[in-house]
């Protein structure tokens, strides 16, 4: 079959490699289209945990076209998707429940082989059914599980404001999730105009359009923004840009609480006072992995709680696999970036 390769960072070709077969357990799925992430930019520089050589990609829909022995939950031809997180079960954090914690975690398309490939097999228990949901809706299945435990993290409380920072896909998957568990207001703010606009198209309460290096002048345009002028009880870095960390704390309102959503390089910094944090009693959370928050992911999407549309500007063959890297890295006008078989 073809597939991505990598043999190490930045070192990569489309190539031909053996096509898996499903062992017992395991579901064989033939690839319909995967999304292309920031996740995937820091994997191509080996960052994020990556470890060649490797096959990545991580948000995957397909069809299943093989099933190993004893799997009787799916039918072939099927329509599924896959949660690409693989827990341990038997480490302390594990144990405890803490299962994003796995001191032991696989990540198809980070440490194990992932979906940018003709092919792919997974166990069973990590496959989900999405008939009833289109291709370019199906995509989106795992960034929204993500957006879901971003939800679960942030621990919101009804009729708070939220700001969302940055309006990338899994900035507005979250936005309509946090809209949709009870906050009385939704702000997204970015520097793009064009994303803006989308966020809009998907029913975003307020937008406001910030500067990419003035982080005082989007601090006081923000604070202008806000509900009462003094902030967003939640406030959601989702761009894993330092200077957007920077002006979380500024921006969150006593007792309010920044979620750090976005992925960042493993040595960014990001600066604050903690006396502001001590005495405005100010929360910091992350949100890493999704273990248990597919199903509900894949229900928002069937009911449109969630809606993608618009979100898919770009779409390219495995074979162009290197440009749709550069499409989404700098191309102002990329939203969601796909790779279709």
């Amino acid at each position: 079959m073809k597939a991505v390769s990598y043999e190490g960072p930045k070192t990569w070709s489309v190539t031909d490699v053996p096509t898996p077969e499903a062992a017992p357990g395991q579901v064989r799925i033939k690839v319909d289209q995967v999304g292309v992430c920031g996740t995937d930019l820091h994997i191509h520089e080996g960052e994020f945990g990556a470890v060649f050589p490797l096959i990545p990609g991580h948000e995957v829909v397909g069809v299943v076209d093989q099933l190993g022995d004893d799997v009787t939950r799916f039918r072939l031809g099927e329509q599924v998707t896959v949660n690409p997180n693989v827990y341990c079960g038997q480490c302390p954090y594990c144990l405890a429940g803490r299962l994003g914690q796995c001191e032991s975690m696989l990540g198809f398309g980070s440490n194990f082989p992932g979906f940018f490939a003709e092919y792919a097999v997974a166990d069973h228990t990590l496959v989900f059914s999405a008939e009833g949901l289109d291709k370019d809706t199906a995509v989106f299945c795992e960034p929204t599980s993500c957006a879901m435990h971003g939800l679960e993290s942030l621990q919101m409380r009804p009729g708070g404001s939220a700001l969302v920072l940055g309006a990338g896909p899994t900035g507005l998957l979250l936005a309509q999730l946090i809209a949709s568990g009870g906050a009385s207001s939704v702000t997204v703010a970015g520097p793009s105009q064009f994303k803006l606009d989308t966020a809009r198209g998907l029913g975003v309460d307020r937008t406001v359009r910030i500067a990419r290096d003035d982080p005082d002048a989007n601090i006081a345009t923000l604070l202008a923004a806000s509900p009462h002028g003094d902030g967003y009880d939640a406030v959601v870095e989702a761009t894993g840009s330092p200077v957007v960390g920077d002006i979380c704390v500024p921006l969150t309102r006593r007792g309010g609480t920044v979620l750090i959503y976005g992925v960042t390089r493993a040595d960014d910094l990001v600066r604050f006072h903690p006396f502001d944090v001590f005495r405005r009693e100010i929360t910091i959370r992350g949100s890493f992995a999704e273990m248990t928050s597919f199903g509900a992911a894949i229900d928002a999407l069937r009911g449109g709680r969630v809606r993608t549309n618009a979100l898919i500007t770009h779409r390219f063959g495995l074979d162009d696999y290197g440009m749709a890297l550069q499409t989404l890295r700098g191309d102002a006008t990329a939203h969601k970036v796909v790779i279709e078989l």
